[in-house]
């Protein structure tokens, strides 16, 4: 017989840490070697077991469940981490998978479910419930058409007003972002308030998040 998939489950909640060794205990090829209740804990526990597959909740105190899945997957030979979760909250979908989730599960997700999408996640697929899948799709669709209309506004911009827009999406202030560009601070201020104006954003704020939107920024 194959060795178990070693699990390791993350929730600052006790009781679902409980619940969930209950439900993956129930079968022989699935074995929780560990449970930890924060991010820190959680990649000390990846360390120490070596486990084949994660459950990640995603807020937890102290370090959440994102930071965390971001350092295990930057780890040699990862596990599967797959981020589980009860909020609907889309971005936390995006960024889990960006950091490098293998997938996304609800809490809600029945027991042989659970037990079924551990096993693909340990076999090295992406796992996805049904209502996760749904909400990434239309997440998706969200962010690409706030993509789309950003670098719509920017086309409108001459170069200079795209370098100081790109400084702006660094969070600069007019002085850095005058050191920066070689021109002096009342001239970044007049570019900055120009530049407010042609994207109607109430202020410098805003403008620096849809210079992240352009690809201005780094992600």
């Amino acid at each position: 017989m194959p060795d178990a998939i070693r699990v390791v489950v993350v929730d600052d909640e006790p009781m679902v840490c409980a619940h969930l060794r209950t439900i993956l205990g129930s079968v022989p090829d699935l074995d929780v070697v560990d449970d930890a209740q924060d991010g820190a804990a959680a990649v000390e526990s990846v360390v120490r077991h070596r486990p084949d597959v994660v459950l990640m909740d995603l807020r937890m105190p102290g370090v959440d469940g994102l930071a965390a899945i971001e350092r295990i997957c930057r780890m040699p030979d990862p596990p599967a981490v797959v981020a589980l979760t009860t909020f609907d909250a889309d971005q936390n979908v995006l960024r889990a998978l960006r950091a490098g989730a293998a997938g996304f599960l609800v809490k809600s997700t029945p027991p042989e479910d659970l037990i079924g999408l551990v096993r693909v996640a340990a076999d090295g697929h992406t796992v996805l419930s049904s209502d996760a899948k749904k909400r990434l799709v239309a997440a998706s669709a969200r962010e690409q058409d706030t993509r789309r209309q950003a670098v719509e506004l920017v086309r409108n911009l001459t170069e200079r007003e795209v370098d100081v827009l790109g400084c702006l999406g660094q969070g600069l202030s007019n002085a850095l972002i005058g050191e920066r560009l070689h021109l002096s601070e009342a001239t970044v201020k007049s570019y900055v308030s120009r530049l407010l104006v042609k994207l109607s954003c109430d202020n410098r704020v805003q403008a620096g998040l849809l210079a992240y939107d352009a690809g201005l920024t780094p992600r």
